[in-house]
């Protein structure tokens, strides 16, 4: 098992153990592979991740969950939520932003729970009326450095439904310069211009959905 971290487009996965994906990363030179759950040699892989040869880095330890908790201690952590949005015509909802093609989310707000968070900043970003949130489908995480400061983003993606008759509008105050309906089969074009971690959660959820 294990959690993918991207800096930038570049992946960090903490793990339990080796699987054969994770093997074969480590076959490039300049991959980086670390056992061990300190804080110097986490502070020595933030470092390498920096160098612009960096290609991906695993570190691994039997205990997941205090790998991940020792690792996310180095950053300020934020959540936010969204949505892989479906209409009644099969068709799903996407944001160009910045841009890339992009899934709807945001921060989630003092006080409120995820599944609020991602209806309202569907809702927000979009105009999308009429939302039934159904299941959740995973999370993806970034790393990003702003104002200073190491924060990692935990994004919490919930698979929803609505009607197929909608006045969508982007909320341009967000960078949001058009919204996009697409059938399944037009979402690979739109994969070219994207970010990794949108391709790896539309992966997870196309793997269970169809």
């Amino acid at each position: 098992m294990y959690i993918k971290i991207y800096f930038d487009d570049k992946p960090v996965f903490l793990c339990d153990e080796l699987n054969a994906e994770l093997t074969e990363i480590l076959h490039h030179p300049d991959a980086v592979f670390v056992d061990e759950t300190s804080t110097p040699a986490i502070n020595a892989f933030l470092h390498e991740i920096k160098k612009e040869q960096f290609h991906a880095g695993v570190m691994i330890d039997t205990d997941l969950e205090k790998l991940k908790k020792a690792f996310f201690h180095h950053f300020t952590a934020i959540d936010a939520a969204g949505g892989i949005v479906q209409n009644s015509d099969k068709e799903f909802l996407f944001i160009y932003r910045l841009g890339k093609w992009d899934l709807p989310k945001g921060k989630v707000e003092e006080g409120e729970d995820l599944e609020t968070c991602a209806v309202r900043e569907v809702e927000e970003e979009t105009n999308t009326t009429n939302i039934t949130l159904k299941k959740k489908v995973g999370e993806t995480y970034h790393a990003y450095n702003a104002f200073g400061k190491h924060f990692l983003k935990t994004s919490h993606w919930y698979f929803m439904v609505c009607p197929a008759a909608q006045q969508s509008a982007p909320q341009t105050e967000e960078n949001i310069t058009a919204i996009k309906w697409a059938h399944a089969k037009e979402i690979r074009e739109l994969m070219e211009n994207t970010y990794p971690s949108i391709k790896d959660i539309l992966d997870i959820f196309f793997e269970v959905k169809i």
